[in-house]
C-alpha cells in the first residue's frame, strides 16, 4: 500500500498540468451486439450480461484513477446511436462519451485519439498523454492504470500484453504527441494473433521507446472463463459469474 501511495505521489505530482485522458473502448451491452465469440458457446443473452459486468467494472477502475484527480475518463462505445449512448453515461456519472465509428481497431483509436487531442487543444497547452483500454479484463486493477502512467513519465509508449496475441491496454505519451508524430500503427492485422508483434515491429521502426506491462487474459471465448466457471458442475448462468 506504501508503495501505491508512493506512486499515486509522485504521478499527481508530474501530471498536475499533463493529466493524462484514459479512453475506455468497448460495445454496448446488447444481445447480439458483443462478444460474438463468447456467444457462440453460450448465448447471446448470456454474453450480453457478461459485456455488461466487465464494462462496469472498468469503468468503476477507472472512475477510482478520475476520482483521485490522476487523469480524465472518457467512454468511447460502439453498437449504439450518440443520443442513447449520452443518456446511459449521464445515468452511469460519466462526463465524457464519443461513439467509436467505422473501420478497425486502428481506425477507431486513432479517431479517438484526434477528437481528444482536439478537445483539449489551444495555443497554450501541451498535449497530455493518452491511455487507451478495452473492456474484457476481469482483472484491471487500480494498480495496473497507475503503472501504466507512471511508465509513460519516463517512456514514450506503454503496451500491455493479452494472451492472445493482442493488448489490453495501449498508452501514448506527451513527448510522443507533441507534436504528434504519424500514426505509427497503420497497417496491423487487427483481430489476429500478431497485434502486439506488428505494433513492436512499428514502434521499433519510427524508433518509439516502450515498455511492456505484465500480460492478463482478454475474456473473449468459453475457454476464457476457466478461472471463473467450475467445468466440474457445468451450468452457464450469467448470475452466478463471480466477475
Amino acid at each position: 500500500m506504501d508503495l501505491i501511495k508512493s506512486k499515486v505521489a509522485n504521478i499527481r505530482k508530474i501530471n498536475k498540468n499533463h493529466k493524462p485522458t484514459i479512453v475506455l473502448m468497448t460495445r454496448w451491452h446488447a444481445t447480439f451486439r458483443c462478444k460474438s465469440r463468447l456467444s457462440k458457446d453460450i448465448g447471446a443473452f448470456k454474453a450480453a450480461k457478461i459485456q455488461k459486468k466487465l464494462t462496469n467494472h472498468t469503468i468503476n477502475v477507472a472512475k477510482g484513477i478520475q476520482k483521485e484527480g490522476l487523469a480524465d475518463i472518457k467512454v468511447a462505445i460502439d453498437g449504439i446511436g450518440i443520443n442513447a449512448a449520452k443518456k446511459w453515461a449521464l445515468s452511469n456519472k460519466i462526463k465524457k462519451v464519443a461513439i467509436q465509428g467505422p473501420g478497425n481497431l486502428g481506425t477507431k483509436m486513432k479517431r479517438q485519439l484526434l477528437k481528444t487531442l482536439s478537445e483539449k487543444n489551444n495555443s497554450h497547452q501541451f498535449q497530455n498523454p493518452i491511455l487507451f483500454i478495452g473492456t474484457d479484463l476481469p482483472s484491471i486493477s487500480h494498480f495496473d492504470l497507475i503503472q501504466a502512467m507512471q511508465i509513460l513519465n519516463h517512456k514514450e509508449m506503454v503496451l500491455g500484453p493479452s494472451t492472445d496475441g493482442g493488448y489490453w491496454l495501449i498508452g501514448l505519451s506527451n513527448k510522443l504527441l507533441n507534436p504528434m508524430c504519424t500514426w505509427p500503427f497503420s497497417g496491423i492485422s487487427w483481430g489476429t494473433d500478431k497485434v502486439l508483434k506488428e505494433t513492436i515491429r512499428l514502434a521499433s521502426l519510427h524508433q518509439i521507446d516502450y515498455q511492456l506491462l505484465h500480460t492478463k487474459n482478454d475474456l473473449d471465448n468459453i475457454m476464457d472463463l476457466s478461472l471463473w466457471l467450475d467445468y466440474k458442475n457445468f451450468q452457464i448462468s450469467a448470475s452466478s459469474y463471480q466477475l
